[in-house]
């Protein structure tokens, strides 16, 4: 049985939260352990769960439509972009 990437993402996001709150609920009681279980909740989240989905949902897209150039900006601000003039003689007829 295959599992959708959709469901390890949600699976490892819901372990990290439930590893931060229970590092929260012993925090008085057993200090060190509760370190670690906020930690690896931490963790869990940014470098495991959050690369995961990055990475699924970007499939198939171009990074540069998404990037801040001057050609987009234009786009954002509805301007025509500029063509170059020439100063070819030629062109002029």
């Amino acid at each position: 049985m295959i599992l959708k990437s959709r469901y390890i993402v949600l699976f490892i996001v819901i372990a990290s939260f439930a590893a931060i709150i229970y590092g929260f609920t012993i925090l008085e009681e057993d200090p060190p352990l509760a370190n670690k279980c906020i930690g690896f909740g931490t963790v869990g989240l940014f470098l495991i769960a959050m690369p995961l989905f990055l990475f699924k949902e970007s499939k198939g897209k171009k990074v540069k439509d998404y990037m801040l150039t001057e050609e987009n900006i234009r786009k954002m601000q509805g301007r025509a972009e500029k063509k170059p003039k020439s100063n070819n003689p030629q062109s002029k007829k």
